[in-house]
């Protein structure tokens, strides 16, 4: 039986460039129209200034050395100078205003990243490698940027500069400029085959960097474990053959990118060449001066690199919309756990959880929960309890939502949670996982992560009750110690100590504990078991044990198997059932168990 909420898979998109820039510039270009408005107009200078100095080299030419005039000399150098200025600060307002507006487009689209991963459902990050995601993020998220000011640039300096150019070269000699456009579209045919075929290998080269730095990101995360398997040498083989894969598809981007080359210098070596035979006919044939053709001669050497970058431009513009693309593949997605229209805050009373009839499986082709029906009383301690593989852990992850069930239904207090907002739902839980997690910050940072709103006095109330506070003022700087990532530079025990002060502060009516005292040794999990005795006090728990020791005081008992309940009670009735599954499970661990509870 398949969830129903099945997790969110980015799509391939096949948006052309012209799509995604027309969606780039609805997102962003009203909010940075005045930077972008400057931008232009800065451009604009340079291509002007630009065109000036190409059309004044008649003036320089003829007027300074073929008819000697000695008092125009000043007034064209000034001018010149002036341009030269002119084009510097223009130059310069255009690169500051830019980078500020790509800048502030990146860390939008980040901040807009984040809130979207926030939505998404937890099913979308159990199929998805976070170092992989990571990565691809990271590589792509520039893409935006990227799009937004190769057009600005293009158009506002390029396309205007070009036009200019090619206005001076046909107030010299419109012949000479109908000689230099003569090849232009055998050009532009060829760079657009280019530009198709480098759209496929630019997407793929993303994908196999990502898996380069998400295998790195992975390994080191893993360290210990590759050390202690000595993994090193398989690892190194993996990785390099990702790398190789990775160093292929670059240079073939390369080979893609750089075919231009040839094409634009072809061009410029027959544009060129063929002005100067005919230019040189003139001057020696037609006693002309050499004035217009100097200006025209340098426009067009000017032009040389507008021109070369705008012939460029939509092979650039498909690496660039490459990236976009991936980064709107994630945005586009659709959370599957969306709040319902109608959804309510939910209304705590007792607090009593039940589940009627759940169904649920993470795939299509699996069920895990085969029509689950039991009721955790409000106030008071529920145990599940079974073999691994029972469904157990499953049962904790549907109470929060962190996926819907295929049938069925779970209720709190008669409120059916998928009818709640999910926020409302999980303020009224506080959750321990049988893997503690840190954050990076402080001691107290993580605790506080529980209550944002938590005073000092509490997070410190809350670390007692977890006995985490001695070891915590032990530390360097007790509470303001910060941990390393994700609190490597603390014990196992410590790090879930840490996670039940979180669960403890959040002072909410229902705890969850997912096999919480795992990770201690015997004198702690027996400290924090108390602790835990008397957070439990008063609200309804749910906790999965498969060290029977730990749950022999709890209100109910539920034995699963194979997805559904089996046995409930207490401990005693359980116990002396003759062929229980409970009381052969309490058989095996009976010496642990017995030992505990003399130790009471």
């Amino acid at each position: 039986m398949a969830d129903k909420s099945r997790p969110e898979r980015p799509h391939v998109s096949s948006d052309t460039v012209t799509t995604v820039l027309k969606r780039v510039i609805a997102e962003n270009g009203r909010d940075h129209l005045k930077g972008y408005g400057l931008a232009v107009l800065s451009l604009a200078i340079v291509a002007a200034t630009t065109a000036f100095t190409a059309w004044i080299m008649e003036s320089v030419v003829n007027e300074a050395f073929a008819n000697k005039r000695a008092d125009l000399v000043i007034l064209i150098c000034g001018s010149i100078f002036v341009a030269f200025v002119l084009r510097g600060f223009a130059t310069y307002f255009q690169a500051v205003i830019l980078s500020k507006i790509g800048n502030n487009i990146v860390a939008r689209y980040q901040r807009r990243i984040y809130s979207h991963l926030m939505a998404l459902s937890v099913g979308f990050f159990s199929e998805s490698r976070s170092a992989y995601l990571a990565a691809q993020i990271s590589q792509n998220v520039t893409g935006i940027r990227d799009v937004l000011n190769m057009t600005v640039t293009s158009v506002a300096r390029d396309f205007l500069t070009l036009v200019a150019l090619i206005a001076v070269m046909l107030s010299k000699d419109w012949i000479l400029t109908l000689i230099v456009f003569f090849v232009a579209p055998p050009l532009l045919l060829g760079l657009r085959y280019v530009s198709k075929r480098l759209r496929s290998a630019t997407r793929e080269s993303v994908v196999l960097n990502s898996h380069v730095l998400g295998a790195m990101q992975e390994t080191v995360q893993g360290i210990t474990i590759v050390k202690a398997f000595t993994m090193e040498a398989q690892l190194k083989e993996k990785v390099e053959g990702i790398i190789a894969r990775a160093e292929n598809r670059s240079n073939r981007i390369a080979r893609l990118s750089e075919r231009t080359a040839p094409m634009t210098e072809a061009f410029a070596g027959f544009a060129i060449s063929g002005v100067l035979g005919y230019a040189a006919y003139r001057s020696i044939y037609g006693g002309i001066l050499p004035g217009a053709f100097f200006s025209f001669v340098t426009a067009l050497l000017m032009a040389y690199e507008p021109a070369k970058r705008l012939a460029r431009l939509q092979v650039s513009l498909e690496r660039a919309v490459v990236n976009a693309r991936m980064i709107y593949e994630i945005l586009d997605l659709k959370p599957r756990q969306a709040d319902r229209p109608d959804a309510k805050p939910l209304a705590v009373t007792d607090a009593t959880i039940t589940f009627k009839d759940v169904r649920f499986g993470y795939t299509e082709t699996e069920t895990i929960l085969k029509g689950l029906n039991f009721t955790a009383e409000g106030g008071k301690t529920t145990a599940l309890v079974g073999p691994s593989g029972a469904g157990k852990s499953t049962v904790i992850s549907l109470i929060p939502r962190f996926y819907d069930p295929a049938e069925g239904q779970i209720l709190i207090d008669g409120q059916d949670i998928a009818d709640v907002t999910k926020q409302s739902l999980r303020n009224a839980i506080a959750y321990v996982s049988q893997q503690p997690y840190l954050f990076e910050g402080t001691i107290r940072d993580n605790i506080r992560y529980g209550r944002p709103e938590a005073t000092d006095a509490e997070i410190e109330d809350a670390a007692r009750h977890a006995y985490a506070h001695d070891f915590i003022l032990a530390q360097p700087l007790g509470y303001e110690t910060p941990v390393g990532e994700n609190g490597v530079t603390l014990s196992g025990g410590q790090r879930q100590r840490l996670s039940i002060a979180r669960a403890l502060v959040r002072n909410a009516p229902i705890l969850l504990l997912d096999e919480a005292t795992s990770a201690l040794d015997t004198e702690s999990e027996q400290a924090v078991q108390k602790a835990l005795d008397e957070a439990m006090s008063g609200r309804t728990v749910v906790v999965i044990a498969h060290r029977l020791s730990t749950v022999v005081r709890a209100d109910k008992i539920i034995v699963m198997q194979d997805g559904a309940v089996v046995e409930e009670g207490s401990h005693t009735t359980l116990a002396s059932r003759e062929n229980g599954l409970y009381a052969r499970l309490n058989s095996l661990q009976a010496p642990v168990a017995n030992t505990d509870k003399n130790a009471e």
